[in-house]
């Protein structure tokens, strides 16, 4: 079984101890690609060195909602320098983030709308963090176009409806190891009537490990977990399943 993570923040300080460890485990559990995902300028080049180094690693680099505040000229400037660079397969992580608010919102907006331009600028599709934040995003998304760069709402956190405007944009929906937890009920429903081609997998690690790992540090390899409950929703082979979504990422990353 070969599967693809599509959001996983390699480059953060949770894996320095053991970061070599952590991809021969990934490889070992049939992690094919790994989607490494920058969050501010110094996390991004160090997720570019990664992709650099590890083959079947590729980069997204990005301004996360929490760090817009801190976005100058020149964080636009060494942004395009890196979205330049071959290894880098998406803009992001960007979108707005209500529930922290760690930047204000007016300042998150208005870096959402020019990082989506951005994307746009470079032909790149854009993963994208939504929380507490459901109809602003999809009405930025819609108003600056972003059906013509297609992209991810990763860990989805909405409802049918919501998904359902998203994928008509040609949005992804990705699906996060909480797919496992006892009383994700309702989630998994919603996993249920989504269409396998519209399916993509993530870990988010090291953030919600899923279970039986659940409050522990997540990893790339962990991701076979969520391929197994996600299989039995849709009814099908894990196998097959991790062959769909990995179709899904090559098409939207154009790996």
């Amino acid at each position: 079984m070969l599967v693809v993570d599509t959001h996983a923040h390699l480059s953060f300080p949770e894996f320095d101890k053991d970061r070599p460890e952590i991809i021969k485990r990934a490889l070992a559990a049939g992690i094919k690609q790994i989607v490494s995902i920058g969050t501010n300028i110094e996390d991004c080049k160090n997720t570019l060195a990664l992709a650099k180094e590890y083959e079947f690693i590729f980069a997204a680099v990005g301004i996360h909602p929490h760090e817009t505040k801190t976005i100058s000229e020149e964080t636009y400037f060494q942004l395009q320098n890196l979205a330049a660079d071959s290894r880098v397969v998406a803009i992001g992580e960007i979108g707005l983030d209500f529930y922290r608010n760690l930047s204000p919102p007016e300042v998150q907006i208005h870096h959402f709308r020019e990082q989506l331009r951005l994307a746009r600028d470079f032909s790149l599709p854009v993963i994208i963090h939504d929380r507490n934040a459901h109809n602003e995003i999809i009405k930025i998304l819609q108003e600056e176009k972003a059906e013509t760069i297609g992209g991810v709402i990763h860990c989805f956190s909405g409802d049918q409806k919501m998904a359902q405007k998203c994928m008509d944009m040609g949005f992804y929906i990705s699906i996060p190891g909480t797919v496992t937890y006892k009383k994700s009920d309702e989630y998994r429903e919603l996993v249920r009537n989504l269409p396998l081609e519209r399916i993509l997998l993530e870990t988010d690690c090291p953030f919600l490990a899923p279970h039986p790992f659940r409050g522990k540090r997540n990893e790339p390899a962990y991701l076979i977990y969520t391929v197994e409950i996600v299989a039995q929703i849709k009814g099908i082979k894990k196998e097959e399943l991790a062959t769909l979504t990995t179709i899904n990422a090559k098409k939207l990353f154009n790996f």
